[in-house]
């Protein structure tokens, strides 16, 4: 494996042992510097052994000091946790904490189940495929079914890094050990300041025939006051996706507006209370740059947190928060759930890049912090 070169960035080397490896490979610290006495970001941990999971996020918030901004166990619950087996198949476990990377696709995909149980065959770009049937419902015969991508337990290779506060790491993806039409390169870039955090990610084709690619970030955003109920939403969406129910979340192929609706977010930061979300939003309203922007108020810790996509492929977020967890999933996505059946979506485009040979796709996300506006 390519060796790190650290020029302030920090590989976990002085804390205990059993920290060193999670999913075989050491965590990389990246460190900001400020002087400032408003909120600014200080630290962000990284797990290239799982697919450069964004694991931590720490923020120096007035009056509350440094908070964990991303809801995730400790290093040495995740190196337990995330070992490649038993019901972390395929990885499944990096995106129930933390920050994963998804590519190449966000999401679900439905397919056959296979009689092993563990794969289902699906059709990708005109090939009859096998993927992981590493999800589903909770309910008894919930259907089997593919979710989030294919690097989720890859190992990536850390290159370079300068000034503490930046990282680069690459995956030689192949053709994801054949689940995928053409072979990929995944670079991923994270950049720290005390001002933002800007997260890179860029796919490459580099086979031989065109290739579809979706790229999600699946960060579970934690509420610093521990108050959920009066933790705001702002989301740029005009549009959801309806599902079957809540607990397949398979999408109907219907969009409907949210205007007037409990799931309308749109016009003004409304507060999550008891409601109950796992909704793919689209529709999305930019700004002239073509940048889509959602928010996170918790008045309560007078916190902020906004979340940038600054790339135009970014056609959607995805939000999953429940009423009884102290935080909220906000997933800026390429693409709709289950972007490959064509019996529900028909002609529409559900937001998957086709890349020929050669070509690449980048996807940008950017946080800022803001003191939410006294009401």
């Amino acid at each position: 494996m390519a060796v790190l070169a650290l020029c302030g960035a920090q590989q976990v080397q002085n804390r205990p042992a059993r920290l060193q490896n999670v999913g075989g490979e050491p965590p990389l610290i990246l460190r900001a510097k400020s002087t400032s006495s408003g909120p600014h970001f200080t630290e962000v941990v990284l797990l290239p052994g799982r697919g450069m999971n964004v694991f931590q996020i720490k923020a120096f918030i007035p009056g509350l000091g440094e908070q964990d901004l991303i809801a995730s166990p400790s290093l040495t619950v995740a190196a337990q946790e995330l070992t490649g087996s038993g019901d972390d198949f395929a990885g499944v476990k990096s995106f129930k904490f933390g920050g994963a990377i998804l590519v190449p696709w966000a999401n679900r995909i439905r397919g056959r189940l296979m009689p092993d149980g563990q794969w289902i065959k699906t059709e990708i770009a005109g090939h009859q495929l096998t993927l992981p049937a590493d999800w589903s419902g909770k309910k008894p015969g919930a259907e089997k079914h593919a979710i989030h991508g294919l690097i989720l337990e890859s190992k990536f290779q850390p290159t370079a890094a300068s000034g503490g506060d930046t990282a680069h790491a690459v995956l030689h993806a192949g053709s994801f050990q054949g689940h995928w039409p053409s072979t990929t390169e995944v670079a991923v870039d994270v950049a720290l300041s005390a001002a933002a955090i800007d997260i890179r990610v860029t796919a490459k084709n580099t086979g031989q025939e065109a290739s579809p690619i979706g790229i999600g970030w699946h960060p579970y955003f934690a509420f610093p006051s521990g108050k959920r109920q009066q933790a705001e939403l702002s989301l740029p969406a005009r549009q959801r996706t309806v599902v079957n129910n809540y607990d397949d979340v398979f999408p109907t192929g219907q969009v409907v507006p949210v205007a007037g609706t409990e799931y309308d977010f749109f016009d003004k930061p409304r507060a999550l209370g008891q409601q109950y979300l796992d909704d793919c939003f689209l529709d999305l309203a930019r700004r002239d740059d073509g940048a889509v922007v959602a928010e996170i108020a918790d008045r309560a810790a007078k916190y902020g947190l906004r979340i940038v996509g600054l790339s135009r492929e970014i056609e959607s977020f995805q939000v999953y928060a429940p009423p009884d967890k102290q935080f909220v999933a906000l997933e800026p996505q390429f693409n709709l759930a289950d972007p490959f059946n064509r019996k529900i979506w028909g002609n529409r485009d559900t937001g998957m890049v086709m890349l020929k040979p050669g070509e690449s796709v980048a996807y940008h996300v950017r946080l800022e912090l803001f003191t939410p506006a006294a009401k």
